[in-house]
């Protein structure tokens, strides 16, 4: 699986071997590679220099990542493969990305590096052919997959520009609980259940004291924040899991059902705002 996106990932280019551990076989190659960047120049004043009143936009780089399977197949299996890759491999490849953009994150202190998402990629490819080959971005046979269709979760009023609006214009306020609210479905969503469990804590402790007051004037709002503190303890308990042996796969059930339950009270805030 090979994807573009149009910001460099944060990792060196190169070729990287994935294992899941030490002492485990290779699973996967990933080859970054960036194309197209702009030659950066120095600038010799020290006010910089001018610019036209309207200046072209500036040249980006393009990155990308080729992920290749380290098992070797024959051609018969890659061509079947290749004629029912679509979004569930598109989606599993991208984990691996996913693991190198948070491997650099932790090893250059840089929390700006983000993970990319399958909806953001210029293009997802699907092909086949030699070790050499595929590693270089090039293909015996390929196929470019067709856009993912991103999944729509009702905004709370089903207007974001409206609330853009009202956010910038000092008509509305953002919570803390929001900002955590998304980083604990990042997390839930890419099946990294210990620090969704995490997020999913701090996220559910700051709605439940910052959608105290906006519950005061609203019963719906009243009753679903009563639902949340009654998940609390639940949460309290995977997350000190986490901190432990780690969480098994039957976490991502009340995860998912408190997370869902924390946006939809989140979505009913903002309805009854605007």
């Amino acid at each position: 699986m090979q994807f573009e996106f149009p910001w460099p990932l944060g990792p060196a280019d190169g070729r990287y071997v994935v294992r899941d551990a030490a002492d485990a076989p290779p699973t996967h190659v990933l080859v970054l590679a960036t194309l197209g960047a702009p030659e950066r120049r120095r600038l010799r004043e020290r006010r910089g220099r001018p610019v036209a009143p309207e200046p072209p936009p500036t040249p980006v780089p393009t990155a990308r990542a080729t992920v290749v399977d380290a098992e070797p197949v024959t051609r018969a299996e890659a061509e079947r493969w290749l004629a029912s890759a679509g979004a569930q491999e598109a989606t599993a490849a991208l984990a691996l990305v996913g693991r190198a953009v948070r491997a650099h994150r932790l090893a250059s202190g840089d929390p700006a590096a983000r993970e990319p998402a399958l909806t953001q990629a210029l293009v997802v490819r699907a092909g086949h052919g030699a070790g050499e080959l595929v590693a270089d971005g090039r293909w015996s046979a390929a196929r470019e997959l067709p856009p993912p269709s991103e999944r729509r979760r009702r905004s709370a009023s089903l207007r974001p520009q409206e609330r853009v609006a009202a956010l910038l214009g000092g008509q509305d306020q953002a919570l803390a609980c929001e900002e955590l609210t998304l980083r604990a479905r990042q997390d839930l969503d890419a099946g990294r259940l210990p620090q969704a469990a995490l997020q999913l804590r701090t996220a559910l402790d700051a709605a439940l004291a910052e959608l105290e007051t906006a519950a005061s004037g609203s019963a719906e709002l009243r009753r679903r924040v009563t639902e949340l503190a009654e998940r609390r303890p639940t949460i309290e308990r995977l997350a000190g899991e986490a901190l432990g042996d780690g969480l098994p796969p039957t976490a991502q059930e009340p995860l998912s059902e408190t997370l869902l339950k924390l946006e939809s009270a989140l979505r009913a805030r903002i309805a009854a705002s605007l």
